[in-house]
């Protein structure tokens, strides 16, 4: 059964994938063809007389896929984390539970904002995510994973890492974007500002598929101030479990110590973004410097251990 499972859920997310991309390959060409016609009958975006078509939106059959996709690979997690009342976990249903929420996610988002541009990213992630357990099998988590404290701790932590993987491809879309804007404003060798070549690619395209910066960046901070809240629930949660549950203090081992570097980082980001506006490329880099660090105490750890050491991590 969870073959099945792991098949429809990779080729689902992977149909996806295809249609996009092909529709944006398709949607470049098109206007590349058609250059005499004039700007304004073009599908897409004009920029310097070159048009940049659009990727089509996520229309009824393609959110259903998503959502039908989505329902697979949720179900196979639970299938193979919750096996035979035990808890099965490692790096690889880690990596998997995350841009599963990641994606769900984004199809939220997307009944709200155009973000066909994230899709294009996020869903060959999730792809590949899904398939990740059945090469890394993970470890037995210990008895007290049935405790309701510790699948409350486990769940909040989970949605923390979603909405943070989210915010890290946003970052990562946004810096794309403003390195394009900066391209677009360049000054040639003449000294005259230059003008968009149409050989830039199909690339280009897929960059113009994106609301404007400011709405990413309203989104992004949004998704970083849901994470941060969820991130102190999961890092309070963790001390009281661990005394309840385990009856020993928090322990300041890797995880923990990549953990908590990464609150204090997105909180930095959030009162330097309060206090002072902080914004612009600074800002998108610390952002994925902080997910760097927090994936290092939720995946790197594991797969050190796990892979590495052949030892268990809980």
């Amino acid at each position: 059964m969870d073959i099945v499972l792991y098949a429809l859920t990779v080729l689902l997310y992977a149909g996806l994938c295809a249609a996009d991309w092909r529709a944006v390959r398709h949607a470049h060409v098109q206007p590349a063809l058609g250059a005499a016609a004039p700007a304004s009958s073009a599908p897409g975006l004009n920029l310097g007389g070159t048009a940049v078509a659009r990727a089509p939106g996520l229309g009824p059959f393609a959110r259903a896929v998503l959502l039908a996709a989505l329902v697979a690979h949720g179900v196979l997690l639970h299938s193979t984390i919750f096996a035979q009342n035990e808890m099965v976990f490692g790096f690889a249903y880690a990596l998997s539970a995350m841009f599963w929420l990641g994606a769900g996610i984004y199809w939220i988002e997307s009944f709200f904002f155009p973000l066909d541009g994230l899709r294009l990213l996020l869903l060959p992630l999730a792809a590949v995510a899904s398939l990740l357990p059945l090469v890394f099998g993970g470890v037995r988590v210990l008895p007290y994973a049935a405790a309701p404290l510790f699948k409350l701790h486990f769940v909040i932590a989970n949605v923390a890492y979603g909405l943070f993987a989210i915010a890290a491809l946003h970052a990562v879309l946004m810096l794309a974007v403003e390195r394009r804007l900066h391209a677009l404003r360049g000054i040639g060798a003449d000294g005259a500002p230059r003008a968009a070549n149409a050989r830039d690619g199909w690339l280009s395209g897929w960059i113009e598929t994106l609301p404007p910066l400011l709405t990413m960046e309203k989104l992004l901070f949004r998704l970083i101030g849901a994470g941060f809240v969820l991130l102190t629930l999961t890092l309070v949660s963790g001390i009281v479990f661990s005394e309840q549950l385990v009856d020993r203090p928090l322990l300041f081992d890797h995880k923990t110590v990549f953990a908590v570097l990464s609150w204090l980082m997105f909180g930095a980001l959030l009162t330097a973004r309060k206090l002072s506006g902080w914004r612009g490329r600074a800002a998108l880099r610390w952002v994925l410097a902080s997910f760097a660090a927090l994936l290092l105490a939720y995946v790197g750890s594991r797969f050190v251990f796990e892979v590495l050491l052949h030892r268990p991590v809980v």
